[in-house]
C-alpha cells in the first residue's frame, strides 16, 4: 500500500489511487465561481435593471404628457376634411368641433401651389374665446383630378 497520499479521503480509506483523488479535489475547486466572475455578473445585472427602470420612467412620463394634453390639433381637421374627397377646390372653409371641443374653431385655406395639381392646405385651429392660435398645419396634396386653380388659369406661379 502506498503511504504517501495527498487527499484526506485517500488517507482514511486507504484506496491508494492518487490520480482519482487528485482529480476530485481539482474539480471541487473548479466548480465554484471566482469573486471576479460574481462581480461581473452583478455589474451586468444592475446595468440591465437600471436600463429597464430608465425605460419605464420615460414611458410613464410620456403617458402623463399624453393624458395632460387635451388641446385640439390641426391634424384632426386634416384627417376629417381632407380624407372626404379626392378633389380639392380653392376656397376658405371654417367650422367648429361641435360638442367634443365647444370652445375651438378651425379655418382651412386651400389654394393651388403648382400648376400640376399640387395644392397647399393651411389649417389653423383657434380657441374661440380668446382667438389664440392653438395649432397650425400646412399640408401639400397632389390632386390631379381637381378643378384648375388660379395658377393654372393664370399660367404662372404664386
Amino acid at each position: 500500500m502506498n503511504s504517501r497520499v495527498t487527499s484526506d479521503k485517500c488517507q482514511v480509506t486507504g484506496c491508494g489511487q492518487r490520480n482519482s483523488c487528485h482529480r476530485s479535489r481539482v474539480t471541487r475547486y473548479r466548480s465554484a465561481f471566482s469573486l471576479v466572475e460574481v462581480m461581473i455578473a452583478l455589474a451586468i445585472f444592475f446595468m440591465a435593471v437600471f436600463a429597464i427602470l430608465g425605460l419605464m420612467s420615460s414611458v410613464l412620463r410620456n403617458a402623463r404628457l399624453l393624458q395632460s394634453k387635451k388641446g385640439v390639433d390641426a391634424g384632426m381637421v386634416a384627417a376629417q376634411q381632407l380624407c372626404l374627397t379626392n378633389k380639392l377646390v380653392e376656397e376658405v372653409q371654417s367650422g367648429d368641433f361641435g360638442d367634443m371641443y365647444p370652445d375651438y374653431t378651425w379655418t382651412m385655406d386651400t389654394y393651388e401651389a403648382a400648376t400640376n395639381g399640387l395644392f397647399q392646405v393651411d389649417i389653423i385651429v383657434q380657441r374661440g374665446s380668446s382667438g389664440a392660435v392653438e395649432s397650425k398645419m400646412s399640408v401639400l396634396r397632389f390632386a390631379p383630378d381637381s378643378a384648375p386653380g388660379s395658377l393654372t388659369k393664370l399660367g404662372g406661379t404664386r
